[in-house]
């Protein structure tokens, strides 16, 4: 009999008929002579009812195929957590069990609603931990912050790009870069595809790029990977206005793509409708005078906003704007990187801004630098070399608009989407100082 998907199981027409569905065994629970099951796919999960002699030989992790007779639950029996809550699948004489793949001894109880288990124990067995519905979810909604991405920049026109990971150069300069052998020469692992999709704004005027980028950074805290993901956009024959537009229109968009698209899950989580309400925009200056006016830190002589500054900016929002985001402008110029281009009101301070989104920042951009001459000056006042960066620089020696752009980061998003405690929940595979897959000191 063909596969039925459990989730299609709740079709009217398949009440009273039979069916076979394939799927995981999540959970046993033994009442006498009959066993339930729940068995979950790709579409969803559905209780199981079949007879000891047909069901004693599963276990959690199995994989099995199961044919049986949908049925009605009786009202008193509905579960409104599942969408397949008012039906089961009964499994009677007639109906089949086949075990496909039979799995060892679990090392912890997948069964239970939230898998409270020590972080390094959930990545030592992490193909397992994201067997479990809730660690599975988290992973949902970032395939909804993907798709929310790419459908918001090619709203705005951009293609989409694929950039190299391994590079001649570092592309922020500084010590923060895993340096590799290649053949013969020295080669880097790329710290941002910054450099790449500036270098196509010629060729496609807007482009977006998902990619990944690695900071040899030495911390271990719960903000910190060496290896993430990123989700930026680059726009010629831009101005810096209409750059604060396109961002806050992008995260926007990416965010109530993701909420629509998985508001159970959020729910689940326990988690606060986003407010998006008008984004406030502040420069720098304006965001520490702030600080100080609404709650007495004097941070002002800083060269960036603190942890908690984010934190209060984002609750100063919240309050006075209805909005879960703050866009602050205007960082000093010697503290970006050296394609950001100097205010020429006040070439101190930089045509630079970050996206602050519930108290952490999730985007930093810029509009670039796209003078030759200027480029050029630019690199050599932060000691770098520019004949390091040949290729970068023609873009720019043989035309380029006046352009600019932003990057998210996936993992931080969904972090902050979901409330997750570390960083490294956010992501399928982490990297960090302490881990490649399996912990390095062990």
């Amino acid at each position: 009999m063909e596969r039925t998907l459990i989730l299609d199981c709740k079709e009217k027409e398949k009440i009273g008929k039979e069916v076979t569905i394939d799927g995981f065994v999540q959970t046993r629970r033994d009442h006498g002579k009959i066993i339930f099951l729940d068995v979950s796919d790709r579409s969803g999960i559905i209780q199981i009812v079949v007879h000891k002699d047909k069901g004693d030989v599963l276990h959690p992790q199995d994989v099995v195929r199961i044919t049986g007779t949908i049925n009605v639950r009786p009202a008193n029996m509905v579960n409104p957590a599942l969408a397949t809550g008012n039906i089961e699948l009964y499994c009677d004489a007639n109906g089949k069990v086949e075990v496909l793949s039979k799995a060892q001894e679990l090392p912890f109880d997948m069964g239970s609603k939230d898998l409270n288990l020590q972080l390094p124990t959930l990545l030592d067995f992490r193909t397992l931990a994201l067997r479990h519905p809730k660690i599975k979810a988290i992973f949902k909604v970032q395939s909804a912050l993907l798709d929310g991405f790419r459908k918001a920049a090619k709203d705005l026109g951009c293609t989409e790009i694929v950039v190299p990971t391994i590079v001649a150069g570092a592309t922020e300069g500084g010590a923060e870069v895993f340096k590799i052998d290649y053949f013969e020469h020295k080669a880097y692992l790329s710290q941002s595809p910054q450099l790449y999709k500036q270098m196509l704004v010629p060729i496609f005027e807007r482009v977006f790029t998902i990619a990944k980028a690695y900071r040899a950074e030495p911390s271990v805290t719960t903000r910190h990977l060496t290896e993430v993901t990123q989700m930026d956009v680059e726009m010629g024959f831009t101005e810096f206005e209409k750059l604060l537009d396109y961002l806050e229109e992008v995260a926007v968009k990416m965010l109530k793509h993701a909420t629509d698209e998985c508001k159970e899950i959020l729910a689940d989580f326990g988690i606060e409708e986003i407010a998006f309400g008008q984004i406030p925009r502040l420069t720098l200056r304006e965001a520490q005078e702030l600080i100080l006016k609404e709650f007495g830190r004097d941070n002002r002589k800083e060269k960036d906003l603190t942890p908690q500054d984010e934190i209060d900016l984002c609750k100063w929002a919240k309050g006075s704007h209805k909005s879960d985001f703050v866009t602050v402008t205007h960082f000093p110029t010697a503290a970006k990187p050296f394609y950001t281009k100097p205010d020429p009101k006040n070439p101190e301070y930089s045509l630079s801004y970050d996206l602050l989104f519930r108290g952490v920042e999730i985007l930093s951009g810029s509009q670039r630098i796209n003078d030759y001459n200027q480029l050029l000056e630019s690199m050599k006042s932060r000691g770098m070399n520019p004949e390091a960066f040949e290729l970068y620089l023609q873009t720019f020696k043989y035309g380029c608009p006046p352009e600019g752009g932003f990057s998210f980061g996936l993992e931080r998003v969904t972090m902050h989407v979901l409330n997750l405690a570390n960083i490294r929940e956010a992501s399928l595979f982490p990297r960090d100082m302490e881990r490649v897959d399996i912990r390095l000191n062990s």
